[in-house]
């Protein structure tokens, strides 16, 4: 039995239904593309301005028929009760509802019709299938967070059973706790795994120590699906050679949809069939394929809550070998709220930072892991987990190297420490400002 569509169907979750329609759009081919995008984003702020009250009030100047007329929404603006939120018609009983993780800072409780929810899910299926993985039958290695209490601890259990995996919590990163990893997999007919990168990495840097490759104890895998932070080339590469298997980027927001999946061309497609993505500059202008700005999405699905010209808080370049069908995603560059802001008032994308130390720091695989704090506009912290302290070698290059790329006058303190404090859901952000323009 598929048990994943199974459970969805049982939900209330129209998942054929979906398919047809993702199978629909799909076949449309690209100069019928710009009508059905038209017609969708046309539609959808039509619906929201006639059912919405909330959103009537947030876009009261909006017409359907000049996109440069709709306002670009921000998490900020949905930080309120979502029973004001939902459309004419939608509950809290009868739609899909969840909270995002909160990583932006702005963290808020979201809807998705029932359809819509489908759909996400009807496109995951769609990706996922492209390297021969299904929800129904494939069995994944899932290193993700879990509830800690016992309530939301066996109900995450329960569903990871439904959907053919298996949980590998990502708040022990220990040798030992990798170990037990081992014994798993060589019990286990994995086919793929699936989680946060930073977790992911750890686990392929323990095989490297090993001389582990990980297909040679469990030679049904087939795949490595990384999602929710940032993936280095570096890091790639060392989980390729260590799993054997191909490495695939997935970036998505579960307010949203998927956003974009590494395709087979080793190209980055944005989800172009539920979602219209642009990139904006400062002044919400919109700008072509090639320049660097804010991501900013509609759901051209979500009947239940808007989500129309939504600034996600990223920051992307969409690739100049876009067409409207198959956009892709050149760079995602971060996050808005990852800008440092130096003395000078320069502003340098806070993963520089970390592109710079990381080049520095894991060269001989000392450093287990780290973050980066910016604490006033010339002092960053670097913090640590290694099995020794970093020598004053290696300080003042990271130092010299940082001062090279960006300014002179930065100071870098480190602190060493067992472990690195995770998001509640086990998520790890590699640089945080806790400057603000106003500093």
């Amino acid at each position: 039995m598929n048990l994943f569509d199974f459970s969805l169907r049982l939900n209330g979750y129209p998942l054929d239904k979906a398919k047809i329609e993702l199978a629909h759009i799909q076949q449309k081919n690209d100069n019928d593309y710009k009508a059905f995008i038209d017609d969708k984003l046309k539609t959808i702020v039509e619906y929201h301005l006639k059912h919405n009250t909330f959103y009537k009030s947030l876009a009261p100047h909006a017409n359907s028929k000049s996109w440069s007329s709709i306002p670009v929404m921000t998490k900020k603006d949905l930080q309120q009760p979502l029973h004001e939120r939902l459309s004419n018609g939608f509950t809290t009983k009868n739609v899909y509802v969840n909270k995002t993780s909160g990583s932006s800072g702005d963290p808020f409780i979201f809807a998705k019709d029932k359809f819509s929810h489908a759909l996400t899910w009807a496109v995951i299926q769609n990706r996922f299938g492209w390297y021969g993985l299904d929800f129904n039958t494939s069995q994944q290695a899932r290193f993700y967070g879990i509830p800690l209490d016992k309530k939301g601890y066996y109900k995450e259990r329960f569903k990871d059973k439904l959907s053919k995996r298996y949980r590998f919590s990502v708040f022990d990163l220990s040798d030992e706790a990798f170990n037990s990893h081992l014994q798993k997999f060589k019990s286990t007919s994995f086919e793929y795994i699936n989680g946060y990168t930073s977790s992911i990495v750890q686990f392929a840097k323990f095989l490297e120590r090993q001389s582990i490759c990980l297909t040679t104890i469990c030679p049904t895998l087939s795949a490595c699906v990384v999602t929710s932070e940032m993936l280095f080339d570096k890091d790639k590469k060392l989980m390729e050679q260590q799993f054997g298997v191909p490495v695939i980027n997935e970036y998505g927001a579960s307010e949203l949809d998927l956003i974009a999946f590494q395709n087979t061309n080793n190209d980055w497609q944005l989800n172009s069939e539920t979602l219209y993505v642009e990139i904006l500059d400062e002044n919400d202008v919109i700008l072509p394929y090639g320049e660097e700005g804010r991501i900013v999405i509609t759901s051209l699905y979500n009947k239940a809550h808007p989500f129309i010209r939504y600034d996600i808080g990223d920051i992307g370049v969409i690739s100049k070998k876009s067409t409207l069908k198959t956009p892709l995603l050149k760079t995602l560059i971060g996050r808005t709220n990852d800008i440092a802001i130096l003395p000078s008032g320069k502003k340098a994308a806070g993963l520089t930072f970390y592109y710079i130390t990381k080049s520095i720091i894991e060269d001989d695989g000392n450093v287990k892991e780290f973050v980066i704090e910016q604490l006033e506009p010339h002092l960053f912290k670097v913090i640590y987990v290694s099995l020794t302290t970093l020598s004053e070698e290696k300080k003042n290059t990271i130092t010299q190297e940082m001062e090279r790329y960006l300014e002179n006058g930065l100071t870098i303190r480190f602190e060493k420490q067992h472990t690195l404090k995770r998001s509640k859901s086990g998520k790890l952000k590699q640089f945080t400002s806790h400057v603000t323009s106003n500093s």
